[in-house]
């Protein structure tokens, strides 16, 4: 009898609990219909506008100068840097020639860099091996910094950052042969980059940081 009992006394909590989780669910049910139509927006005229994003600022290849670097040293070499290789220091090109600057084994063993791989992999090294190097062109184009700066050769006007721009392109050699003939012997590089574009491209940029020197070097210990 006991058990007659308890089997049917639950039924009653079971009846409860389906009550329950029907008004329950019921209820929910009304609640989100309320708050969808209260808060709905069809039918209406929504303005509003979202904000713009700032333009975004591109560096053009063939602008003159960086103007938050002004025609400082600084903006100099990242100039020439950026047109050399677009600022890469691990670029090598299809004539093998090396890095931001891309230079030429045969420069870098001049400068005391024998280690390509070295080279390629520290930007340090690279930066040093810009100096060094613009350092010697000036050693050797002092005479001519002093006797043409300034001065207009087919049309371009000649100045010190010029002739240094155009040594790294051509070597110095070149470069005199363009200013004491008076523009008749000119060079283009692999590419078709004339020394003209670079005497016009790099004019006007302070280099008196470079301070000329006959046998400059990079002066590293991983430069060996």
């Amino acid at each position: 009898m006991k058990k007659k009992i308890a089997k049917f006394s639950v039924l009653p909590v079971l009846g409860a609990s389906v009550f329950f989780y029907s008004f329950s669910a019921k209820r929910a049910t009304e609640m989100r219909e309320a708050l969808a139509a209260e808060f709905s927006t069809t039918g209406q005229e929504l303005l509003f506008t979202v904000p713009e994003a700032p333009p975004t600022t591109f560096v053009d290849p063939d602008t003159r100068f960086y103007p938050e670097l002004g025609k400082s040293y600084v903006a100099f070499k990242e100039a020439l840097g950026f047109k050399e290789s677009g600022g890469d220091y691990s670029v090598v090109n299809e004539f093998g020639y090396l890095g931001k600057y891309q230079f030429g084994k045969g420069t870098l063993k001049m400068i005391g860099i024998r280690d390509v791989n070295t080279f390629l992999n520290t930007p340090d090294l690279q930066e040093a091996a810009f100096y060094a190097n613009a350092s010697r062109n000036k050693w050797i184009l002092r005479r001519d910094i002093d006797r043409f700066q300034d001065k207009v050769i087919n049309g371009i006007k000649i100045t010190e950052s010029g002739i240094l721009a155009a040594a790294h392109l051509a070597g110095a050699g070149n470069v005199k042969k363009f200013l004491r003939s008076g523009g008749a012997n000119s060079f283009s590089d692999g590419f078709g980059t004339s020394i003209k574009h670079y005497f016009k491209k790099f004019e006007g940029y302070d280099t008196s940081f470079i301070v000329p020197e006959r046998t400059a070097k990079v002066k590293s210990p991983s430069a060996i």
